[in-house]
């Protein structure tokens, strides 16, 4: 059986899948946060919007699933509500999703990951005071975009910088938010029908790309993440945001 057949892919994507996977896995495990945002626009090049935002959720939610247990010291309570709105959001989004062509998909994924990259770069990481609205709308945003986008960072990675100083509490609530979104969006692709054996192969041969980079990106986070951590994610997300973009306009 040819990979073309098995996975609906050729060799040559599948390299290139490998290294979008592996640098994304470096992103996450660094900064807690940014696997969907670098991987889906990455992925958006190559496959058609269903099976980006299949492969990034599957991915996302197995390497969650594996690392959020050295975090679960740091969780914190008071999260919930984002949580808890995150729900109603994912399922809007996947409606969103149904009435995108290819080309509107990238060409909002781009925007929506420049826009992302942009605040990140305005705010600073300081304890502010936690009220439950911001909470509620920032999970409620994050669902529309883990829906339609399977890229749930935007709103909460900007609340997570602004709200969360230190910077454990930060991953680990960032961890565990987008473990919780992957499996909401792997819910709405399946009621919309993108699940499949194919999309089920595909993730298992991108998997060890995956693995190889959230190894290489806990070893970086305990030798400099302190102090590089944030600029690193902030330019590598602008920098797919305005290639993803480019590529839907040209």
């Amino acid at each position: 059986m040819s990979l073309e057949s098995l996975a609906g892919i050729s060799l040559l994507q599948l390299l290139v899948l490998w290294c979008a996977t592996c640098l994304a896995a470096v992103l996450r495990s660094f900064t807690g946060f940014g696997f969907a945002l670098a991987a889906v626009p990455a992925y958006a090049l190559l496959l058609s919007p269903a099976q980006a935002v299949v492969l990034s959720a599957s991915l996302a939610l197995v390497l969650g699933v594996q690392t959020l247990p050295q975090y679960r010291d740091s969780l914190e309570a008071r999260q919930w509500p984002v949580f808890v709105a995150a729900i109603p959001g994912s399922l809007a989004g996947v409606l969103v999703l149904q009435q995108l062509a290819a080309d509107q998909f990238r060409l909002v994924l781009g925007l929506v990951t420049i826009v992302a990259s942009l605040a990140l770069a305005r705010f600073q990481p300081r304890q502010r005071p936690l009220h439950g609205g911001l909470r509620a709308v920032t999970g409620l945003a994050s669902g529309v975009l883990n829906g339609a986008f399977a890229v749930p960072g935007p709103p909460v990675i900007v609340y997570a910088m602004a709200t969360v100083s230190d910077p454990l509490r930060s991953r680990a609530f960032m961890i565990g938010f987008f473990t919780f979104s992957a499996l909401l969006a792997l819910a709405g692709f399946g009621w919309l029908g993108f699940l499949s054996w194919q999309a089920l192969w595909l993730a298992l041969l991108v998997y060890p790309a995956m693995l190889v980079g959230d190894r290489l990106g806990y070893r970086l986070f305990e030798n400099h993440g302190s102090a590089h951590y944030r600029r690193i994610a902030v330019s590598t997300c602008l920098l797919i945001g305005v290639s993803i973009t480019l590529r839907a306009v040209l």
